[in-house]
């Protein structure tokens, strides 16, 4: 068995009988061929989950998730998401003939929206759910008393909630460290933490059971209109504190509420645990160059990581010489909306004559 089966003796125990492979894990880890050398950054590398089944790493919850689910003979999947997670979620329902009943993020992109449907999802979207804390641990609380009376199993990308898929998310951690001798810093894209938290807790059972130590420094990069975890890591602030609206435009990061920050600051105490805040427009930057770069087609929350290396080099945290890894989380087609910030329909030139053609063609070539 493939994908993140490959690490199945650190993993939660399943069942062979329910352990569902749609290709998911061994992402590619890719060393940047242009922005590294226009940082000044000798060894910037990109682990390239947007290239998962569905899209994104949550490929790697769902199939915990469900195969999870299935040993525990839940009649259902019952989910939140603002895109990514449900997609994966409905994928691997699909293949496990489960049905699968998504609550959506208030104004999730709708192309993620519609990748659900098509896998067969059931989708509902709720007014002010992920972008209201107090709707949104309304929903919760009504989710989880729906879980247990109709025996379905509750997937939400969070060790709160399911800390049994999340063990999936931690096969990312397995990969970078069973690939690069040497790591000093890793990037991770943080909204409610929970890959944040994987990625440190894969960190540490690699260096436990594994003979083969890799500790790096960890990068919780957040938004500045979703820094629920930040500034707490940075020491800015004392204790978390949920946000009553997230004023970010990334789809996947807009999350008011504490999931996994406590969590994530029991961790810290005895893991290297860093932070960085960025702008949106910054994302937004940094999604164009990677697409125009190194060939790497992102959604902006896929960027968020790379935000965060530019923010650490310009305080001062990381060297020219160290290795350094992003996690590229999710693919540019997610979100086509965010992708007109970069290219629209008037930027495909018309050309009515092939006289014309030529012209510009040769133009093209000599600009």
């Amino acid at each position: 068995m493939k994908g993140i089966w490959k690490y199945k003796e650190l993993l939660q125990s399943v069942s062979e009988d329910y352990q569902i492979a749609l290709g998911e894990g061994n992402t590619p880890l890719v060393k940047s061929r242009q922005i590294g050398k226009i940082l000044g950054l000798e060894n910037l590398y990109f682990k390239l989950e947007n290239l998962n089944p569905s899209g994104s790493y949550k490929d790697r919850f769902a199939a915990m998730a469900v195969a999870y689910a299935q040993e525990q003979g839940k009649n259902a999947i019952l989910a939140t998401s603002s895109g990514n997670t449900g997609a994966a979620l409905a994928a691997y329902s699909a293949a496990a003939n489960m049905k699968c009943i998504i609550c959506l993020v208030d104004g999730a992109p709708f192309g993620k929206v519609q990748q659900m449907g098509v896998y067969g999802a059931e989708l509902l979207m709720i007014k002010d759910f992920g972008i209201n804390d107090h709707c949104t641990v309304e929903v919760m609380n009504t989710l989880n008393e729906l879980a247990d009376k109709h025996d379905c199993s509750l997937e939400i990308s969070a060790y709160k909630f399911s800390p049994n898929g999340m063990e999936g998310v931690q096969t990312i951690a397995f990969e970078i460290a069973d690939e690069l001798e040497q790591v000093n810093q890793v990037f991770v894209p943080a909204g409610g933490g929970g890959l944040y938290l994987s990625i440190v807790r894969g960190f540490a059972k690699w260096k436990n059971k594994v003979n083969k130590a890799v500790s790096p420094t960890l990068f919780c990069v957040q938004p500045k209109g979703n820094d629920t975890i930040a500034s707490v890591l940075l020491g800015d602030q004392l204790v978390p504190k949920a946000i009553a609206n997230s004023t970010t435009k990334i789809s996947g990061l807009q999350v008011s509420s504490l999931l996994d920050v406590d969590a994530i600051l029991e961790e810290s105490k005895s893991t290297a645990c860093d932070a960085a805040l960025v702008e949106d427009k910054d994302v937004f930057e940094c999604q164009k160059m990677l697409a125009q770069l190194e060939g790497i087609y992102c959604e902006p929350a896929g960027a968020v990581a790379l935000a965060g290396v530019k923010e650490a080099l310009a305080v001062g945290k990381i060297k020219a010489t160290d290795h350094i890894v992003c996690i590229v989380t999710g693919n540019g087609f997610k979100d086509q909306q965010a992708l007109s910030r970069i290219y629209t329909e008037a930027d495909c030139l018309y050309v009515d004559q092939t006289l014309n053609t030529k012209e510009e063609i040769i133009r093209k070539i000599e600009k």
